[in-house]
């Protein structure tokens, strides 16, 4: 089937939980492969070799249609542990409004020992107060990459709008869950220097964030050809900042770091500098 331009797939999934590679996370669970946010500088774009999909990374979805199944199945005779839900897609794409895979799975692990991880781009979340209520220990993130909706648009075309995100966080501290903010991937020229960090961090230290986890673009080097593009086309004026990034991507991550650290000084978050 397929929706607009979306290609949709229903395929069947072996297992709903598989182990993580992630520090501190022991299982990962996709309820899609695919994901229509779009996002320019998606990390998980090596999925696609995996789905025999000749359409762009963005455009199909597969749904794994036994997916509740399978998690019911493991979470009879698995191990408890920390399950990140969204690693290689976003659990609350704009798909899941009306398949609700990722609620169905929110229901199982309510009723287990499984602790819950989420970091998403949608306000989507909200609609699962009421499930994530009920889970015994879960950790919810929003992220954000930048303070300027517009060039968060042109980044990140079919996610949740900013201030659609802020409200998300506002709602969740409101009903006592447990929340962060992933500020990554910092955008270069956009999000890095110290002024734009800090009108983020003010706007997080409004809404009571306490702990925030920061990172930087990577494999800007293999995406380049994809960034030149759009830049070229919208922010001329940035291009140039782009391209002395690829050709020292270490020194620019030293001087992003220590802009970060000094754009948190005067600020009380629980922050992990994650590069």
């Amino acid at each position: 089937m397929s929706k607009g331009e979306l290609k949709i797939t229903e395929v069947t999934c072996k297992n709903a939980l598989v182990k993580s590679g992630i520090a501190g996370m022991n299982y990962a669970l996709n309820s899609y492969t695919g994901c229509q946010h779009a996002c320019l500088y998606c990390y998980a774009e090596f999925m696609k070799k995996y789905t025999h999909h000749p359409e762009p990374w963005g455009e199909f979805v597969d749904v794994k249609i036994n997916l509740v199944d399978r998690l019911r199945q493991q979470v009879k005779r698995t191990k408890p542990g920390t399950v990140m839900i969204g690693t290689v897609t976003d659990a609350y794409q704009p798909l899941e409004r009306e398949l609700s895979l990722t609620r169905q799975c929110l229901e199982v692990l309510s009723g287990s020992d499984f602790p819950v991880f989420i970091q998403t781009k949608s306000d989507l979340i909200l609609r699962d107060i009421d499930v994530l209520k009920r889970i015994k220990e879960k950790e919810i993130g929003l992220t954000i990459t930048c303070p300027d909706s517009r060039v968060e648009r042109i980044f990140e075309p079919a996610a949740s709008d900013l201030e659609r995100r802020f409200e998300a966080l506002s709602r969740l501290k409101e009903n006592g869950i447990p929340t962060f903010v992933f500020l990554g991937p910092i955008l270069p020229f956009f999000s890095d220097n110290e002024r734009s960090l800090k009108s983020l961090f003010d706007r997080f230290r409004k809404i009571g964030i306490e702990k925030i986890y920061l990172d930087k673009m990577n494999y800007l080097k293999a995406k380049f050809k994809k960034f030149r593009q759009f830049l070229a086309r919208e922010y001329p004026q940035a291009l140039r900042f782009y391209e002395g990034i690829v050709k020292d991507e270490a020194g620019y991550a030293d001087w992003l770091k220590a802009n970060v650290m000094s754009a948190l000084d005067g600020y009380s978050f629980d922050a992990e500098i994650l590069f």
